[in-house]
């Protein structure tokens, strides 16, 4: 009914949507807003804070902190604002305003653009300037992190529990395989973890040096642990006729991706990865199977898996969401994006 006072919202579109609702009430967006927004998300947070093993985590969700349109990340001594539709990057001076207030523990700033239309992908904001590469520590392991080129910077964060797990002990005394590996975080957590070997599959030449700096920081020699720049589909061919077993494969994928010869989705082929696993997946091994798509609910995920499986006998270990620095709009699934299973195989 025209002339009724529904909420304060804002339309922009972004990748999940044309708009936001911020309140049912009145309320003017100015660096007071801000400034509370923030110290609501920086007491959610106080368990990160006092964990000194880990250094770097998500400090501002998006609506699961209250505000759609925007992340902010921590790196050690920095921050790194990621800006997801045009509105919010143009009252982007206020937020960083109040975030200054809030975090001045924080010595530097950069942003990243992740909606079209602007000439520029990153860029220092604020403060001081970070190194070109630094080290920050996630349970304990070192990672080795670059906060201005391009939208990467060299870790997932989403991924803290998942790599935990290998950390505390489910890598130990394995050999474990690694594809679409990027900087192979999943690797040396592994490695620290006690595995007796990885191999880190990408297509990326650059996956190689930025994982070999991971492994460099934390002290671990290369000798056990292969870099290798490949297509995954072409190395589970050479891994199978070379005869090749691993007791853990993560499979952890772009929701979609082409390369010369083919494409990939994860809602439509995911279950290739999981068949070409089993293939070379040692008796009694263990697969994670990981998505970030948004779009891919998890019951669809698991049924991707379930054709993958063909019937083989498997169960379902342990699942992972978003970590506890990632809260999300519980009435929208697709917040959640992140879906994370490890799966058992039986002894064949």
């Amino acid at each position: 009914m025209r002339g009724i006072f529904l909420g304060t919202a804002y339309l922009s579109p972004q990748n999940k949507g044309v708009g936001w609702i911020i309140s049912s009430h009145s309320i003017n967006l100015d660096v007071t807003f801000f400034i509370t927004l923030f110290e609501k998300a920086k007491i959610a947070r106080k368990d990160y804070y006092e964990d000194s093993s880990t250094t770097a985590f998500r400090l501002f969700n998006q609506e699961g902190d209250g505000f759609g349109g925007f992340s902010i990340d921590c790196y050690g001594d920095y921050a790194v604002f990621s800006w997801y539709n045009t509105y919010v990057f143009s009252i982007k001076e206020q937020i960083y305003q109040a975030f200054r207030v809030v975090f001045p523990e924080i010595l530097g700033a950069y942003e990243k653009i992740r909606f079209k239309g602007m000439d520029y992908e990153s860029a220092f904001l604020y403060g001081q300037e970070a190194p070109e590469t630094f080290s920050i520590l996630e349970n304990g392991v070192g990672y080795q992190v670059f906060l201005n080129d391009g939208l990467m910077t060299g870790i997932f964060l989403d991924q803290h529990d998942v790599r935990a797990s290998l950390v505390a002990g489910l890598a130990k005394g394995k050999t474990v395989l690694n594809m679409f590996s990027y900087t192979a975080a999943f690797s040396v957590a592994a490695a620290v973890g006690g595995a007796t070997e990885t191999t880190s599959v990408d297509l990326a030449k650059r996956s190689r040096e930025l994982s070999q700096a991971h492994f460099d920081i934390n002290g671990l020699p290369l000798a056990a642990h292969r870099f290798v720049v490949m297509d995954v589909f072409e190395y589970f061919k050479y891994a199978k006729r070379k005869g090749l077993r691993y007791d853990i494969i993560v499979l952890d994928p772009p929701s979609f991706a082409r390369n010369k010869k083919q494409t990939f989705s994860v809602a439509k082929d995911y279950h290739k990865l999981i068949a070409a696993s089993l293939d070379i997946l040692q008796s009694g091994g263990t697969i994670i199977a990981s998505t970030n798509a948004a779009n891919l609910s998890s019951k669809k995920f698991k049924e991707q898996i379930e054709k993958g499986f063909a019937g083989i006998p498997h169960f379902y270990q342990t699942s992972y969401g978003l970590p506890m620095d990632f809260p999300y709009n519980k009435k929208d699934e697709s917040s959640n994006y992140l879906k994370v299973f490890t799966i058992k195989v039986e002894k064949k």
